[in-house]
C-alpha cells in the first residue's frame, strides 16, 4: 500500500477485514455498479475512493437506506460535484426515512401497549385460575 491515501490500494481481504464484511458482498456491491475496482488479472484493486464509497454504503445499510437510493447519491455526486443536487436528494432522503422511522415507533409502541394489556389479562387470569384450585 502507498504512504498517500489518495493514491492507497487494497485487495478485497483488505476491506473485507477491516469492515468486517464477506468478500462475496463486497463482490455484489460491485455487481450493483456501487464499486469501481481495477483489476490486475483476476485481482481486484480497490483504491481510496471504493473504500469511502464501501464505508458510506454500509452507513447507509445502517440507517436504512436501500442499494438503489445509496448508488442514487453516488450517481448525483458524481455528476454534480458542488453536490447542492446531491444534497437536496439526501435531505429528501433523510425526512423520507425520519418519516418512516417515526411511523415504525408509533407502531412498535401501539404493539407494546397490545401486548402489556394481553400480559396483564393473562397474569389476571392465570391468578385467578390458581385462586379456584385452591
Amino acid at each position: 500500500m502507498n504512504t498517500k491515501a489518495s493514491q492507497a490500494r487494497y485487495s478485497i481481504s483488505e476491506l473485507s477485514k477491516e469492515f468486517d464484511i464477506t468478500t462475496r458482498s463486497i463482490r455484489f456491491y460491485e455487481d450493483q455498479g456501487l464499486l469501481h475496482p481495477s483489476r490486475k488479472g483476476q485481482t481486484r484493486i480497490y483504491n481510496q475512493r471504493d473504500r469511502v464509497r464501501l464505508k458510506l454504503i454500509l452507513r447507509g445499510k445502517r440507517l436504512g437506506f436501500s442499494l438503489a437510493e445509496t448508488g442514487r447519491l453516488f450517481e448525483l455526486y458524481d455528476a454534480d460535484k458542488t453536490s447542492v443536487t446531491q444534497l437536496s436528494t439526501m435531505m429528501d432522503l433523510i425526512a423520507q426515512k425520519k418519516s418512516d422511522l417515526k411511523q415504525q415507533l408509533e407502531d412498535i409502541n401501539a404493539v407494546l401497549l397490545e401486548l402489556n394489556d394481553l400480559e396483564s389479562n393473562c397474569q389476571n387470569t392465570l391468578a385467578n385460575i390458581t385462586a379456584e384450585q385452591n
